[in-house]
Formats: C-alpha cells, structure tokens, sequence
C-alpha cells in the first residue's frame, strides 16, 4: 500500500510542475473525447432502441442471447 501512494504522489507532483505536458494531456483528452464521441454516434447505433418498441421487449432479447451457449 505505502508504494501505491508513493507512486501516486510522484505522478501528481510531477504533474504539477508541468506547463507543456499538462497542454499536451488535456489535447490528449479533448482528442479522444471527440473521437469516441464520434464514433459512438455513428459506428454504434443503439440497437435495441431501433429493434424492440418496450423494455420487456429490450430485456427479454437481452436474456436470451447471454443465456445462449
């Protein structure tokens, strides 16, 4: 337990001192936001909302297909 908060107080307190990286790392985030936001939109349909009009509908489709072997 004591190296888990060792090691998280490293990557905090480096975190901290930096100017460029702390940039860098909220590109990171703003880019993979947009891309799964992305692709959730439109590689993803919800296809249960599309294929069944109820949620007894909905869950029973779901009950059978993970109760299939």
């Amino acid at each position: 337990m004591h190296t888990i908060v060792k090691v998280t107080r490293f990557y905090r307190d480096g975190f901290a001192q930096m100017r460029v990286g702390k940039r860098l790392w909220l590109l990171i985030g703003i880019k993979l936001l947009i891309l799964f936001g992305v692709m959730k939109l439109f590689f993803f349909p919800d296809f249960l909302e599309e294929n069944f009009n109820s949620d007894s509908a909905r869950s029973a489709y779901l009950i059978e297909h993970l109760k299939k072997e």
